[in-house]
């Protein structure tokens, strides 16, 4: 088997949709004649903790643990909060002046990221064990882009052959934009960023925006989406009683979805049995700007705040709801976000409402599977017409869902992707 030897900061007991690309890749590549070897952290400050994911490990992967020192530590010891809720992609507008000064130094003296500290020793490890092990093969995976840099690190000292993987972009990231950078870091971002395109042997994406964005630096750019990782269950499934309408993982203020509180609002007004029938699934961490809007437009009590489950248990909300919600963060870079949770919205064969650009990535894989539909951030009378006519059909006893082409997004066929651009780049 060849040997690949993969280095990733997300990895169990880590939970979120971050773990889940590796780990999968990880599961299914001895399918495909490759031997994965992990690189990771030991003691990370991981936001969110799933245990059950490591069953998902396979019998016998090295995984190699490596320390790490995380600046999130110091920052919180001087805080008086004991957990700091602002995590990557969960950015509050308004903050403390101690809250700004901590954002500042984040944003303009750790870059790419305060995961910096750990590419200088984890090259010189990751260099001993290379020369002394057959590895054919290194990918890193971002964010955090500081894993990219080890590698270009390895790539520069040993001249190994290098995949990046960029599951969210760099300078590009919907995040990026709420940082408050100098124009001198703006720049070193761009360089760091380009420096990692022009020397990866390969550069894998998930999605077709950023693969146009990334292609003029490398040509050797590859889409490999997201996925699900159970079979298709065409068992029946016991529907949510309630017209019930579940958001899985972060809503941050950027992802609040305005108009569609505003237009659940004007049916509750118009129809009280919509009202009686409304529930609102909010699972994941959500900004105080969302349950503040729920309020204003009395919705509060059709709400549900749930802020973590297992994931075998959100699966079990997706398959039972009568709709899905994705909500994408309104930001300039939003053409070309796709979330990892749409592959399991995919599988869990339910109706998907999604607040996004009618032009962009995701609204041509709802387009392509028949799961959805999307509606711009403003296109508040096309998502009234929507969400009536679900209800409707909800009404009817009536709200199923055709899809169509779903498998082509099953994780183990995503590997064998990934297993054709690993051979095809070995042979370069």
């Amino acid at each position: 088997m060849k040997k690949v030897l993969i280095i990733t900061y997300y990895w169990p007991p880590s939970g979120g949709s971050g773990v889940q690309r590796w780990l999968k890749f990880v599961k299914y590549l001895r399918d495909f004649d490759i031997e994965p070897i992990v690189f990771t952290v030991d003691d990370p400050e991981y936001a969110i903790i799933d245990e059950s994911l490591a069953s998902d490990i396979p019998e016998g992967v090295e995984v190699i643990k490596h320390p790490i020192w995380e600046p999130y530590k110091l920052a919180s010891f001087f805080s008086k909060k004991k957990k700091n809720k602002e995590q990557v992609g969960f950015l509050t507008k308004k903050k403390s002046f101690f809250g700004k000064v901590i954002a500042y130094i984040r944003a303009n003296f750790f870059i790419p990221d305060a995961r910096m500290f750990w590419v200088k020793p984890s090259a010189k490890f990751l260099k001993s064990y290379i020369k002394k092990n057959d590895i054919e093969v290194v990918i890193s995976s971002g964010p955090p882009h500081s894993l990219h840099m080890i590698a270009l690190k390895l790539k520069k000292e040993l001249g190994i052959t290098w995949i990046s993987d960029f599951r969210d972009p760099w300078t590009e990231i919907d995040y990026m934009h709420q940082l408050p950078l100098s124009a001198r870091s703006k720049k070193k971002h761009a360089r760091l960023e380009k420096e990692v395109l022009e020397n990866s042997d390969a550069v894998i994406v998930v999605g077709e925006t950023m693969r146009q964005a990334y292609l003029p630096t490398n040509s050797n750019t590859y889409v490999i989406a997201n996925g699900y990782d159970v079979d298709l269950l065409k068992d029946d499934v016991t529907l949510d009683d309630h017209f019930s309408i579940t958001h899985i993982g972060l809503m941050n203020e950027d992802r609040n979805p305005h108009i569609l509180w505003k237009v659940l609002s004007r049916m509750a007004n118009e129809n009280d049995e919509f009202r009686k029938s409304l529930k609102i699934n909010l699972i994941g961490k959500v900004s105080d700007e969302v349950e503040k809007e729920l309020t204003e437009r009395s919705l509060l009590s059709n709400a549900e705040f749930i802020d973590y489950l297992p994931h075998t248990e959100v699966i079990a909300y997706q398959r039972k709801s009568q709709v899905l919600l994705l909500a994408l963060n309104n930001v300039p870079s939003a053409k070309g976000i796709i979330t990892g949770k749409i592959f399991e919205y995919l599988m869990a064969n339910r109706p998907v409402i999604a607040i996004a650009p009618e032009d962009g990535d995701l609204a041509k894989i709802l387009q392509e599977t028949n799961a959805g539909k999307v509606v711009g951030f403003e296109n508040e009378n096309d998502l009234y017409e929507l969400v009536q006519r679900l209800y409707n059909e909800y009404i009817s006893g009536n709200l199923y869902l055709k899809s169509t082409g779903v498998e082509k997004y099953h994780r183990r066929n995503l590997t064998e992707e990934l297993a054709v651009i690993i051979n095809k780049t070995i042979r370069k």
